[in-house]
């Protein structure tokens, strides 16, 4: 009994912090539900009427993150002033990428909108949090408006499968993705690279199995729970933008959208894989990470 005991224990330990912010994020959701209704709000979700409301539980992440991850954020004057799309690293759990959006929100008041895989949109009960914190599909269409509308967006080209299957190697898992360079083209936009410094030494998934790769490939959905929440020391850097050549003419546009995206989606993943080489151990170090929370030196 003393080691069933001690093995559920110990099993609950790896689930524990996953589930805990699990429990946050809906518990964001109700606060927003709450404010809604208190002051019957029924404007659009990325209105500045929610600004109050986005700053509470941005300010609530952000305590969370410095408390359990030491969270930095470094290179934020890489941004553009008007829109851009940020393509970064995606962990185990994204938890880093909702630890940038609440402390960009909180230094600078800027919303930038989360292109999301398709199975968030089936998680019962999280409709207004996605809404008000601007998570979107991401059809071409969406990201054209939004950054004509000077918003900056973001995507995660590697996605689920980046999440399931990349590992404490950082190894990106982007296959053949490219659209959001066409979009970057089509928008005249610049794409700006980010990576979360141990973010795989946080929040961990089980070794990959070719029957979990199957199961995913044909269902895909993201069926294998991630395990860990160690408080590591987590920092953001955002690299420098790769800027658009607005000297390029309409039919160099077709041409370069047609037959160059290609050429800049790899420029993005050199820079993305760039950043993961200056600021990352690799194989990534728990061990490493922990020591992390003790260094006061920005890297």
């Amino acid at each position: 009994l003393v080691i069933i005991s001690l093995t559920i224990i110990a099993i609950l330990m790896l689930f524990i912090v996953p589930l805990t912010i699990v429990f946050f994020i809906y518990l964001s959701n109700i606060l927003l539900l709450i404010y809604q209704r208190s002051g019957e709000l029924k404007a659009d979700p990325l209105s500045h009427v929610w600004d109050s409301a986005r700053k509470t539980i941005a300010s609530f992440w952000d305590i969370y993150a410095r408390v359990w991850h030491g969270y930095e954020l470094h290179g934020v004057e890489n941004l553009p002033e008007g829109p851009g799309i940020v393509v970064y690293y995606h962990g185990a759990i994204p938890i880093d990428y909702l630890y940038f959006l609440s402390r960009l929100f909180l230094w600078k008041k800027r919303l930038c909108l989360s292109v999301a895989d398709h199975f968030v949109f089936r998680l019962p009960g999280l409709k207004l949090l996605l809404d008000v914190t601007g998570v979107m599909l991401g059809t071409r269409e969406e990201c054209l408006v939004a950054l004509k509308n000077g918003y900056l967006v973001s995507i995660s080209p590697g996605g689920v499968r980046e999440a399931l299957f990349s590992d404490e190697s950082y190894q990106l898992m982007w296959g053949n993705r490219k659209g959001f360079a066409q979009v970057a083209l089509e928008a005249k936009v610049p794409i700006i690279p980010m990576y979360t410094q141990n973010v795989r030494e946080g929040y961990r998934m089980f070794k990959e199995r070719r029957f979990l790769r199957q199961l995913y490939e044909s269902t895909r959905l993201p069926l294998m729970p991630p395990y860990g929440g160690l408080p590591v020391k987590f920092r953001t850097y955002i690299g420098e933008p790769i800027p658009y050549d607005p000297n390029v003419t309409t039919e160099e546009l077709v041409e370069k959208v047609c037959e160059g995206n290609f050429l800049l989606s790899f420029q993005t993943k050199t820079a993305v894989q760039a950043l993961i080489s200056k600021h990352q151990t690799i194989p990534g170090s728990i061990w490493k990470a922990l020591l992390g929370r003790f260094d006061k030196r920005r890297k």
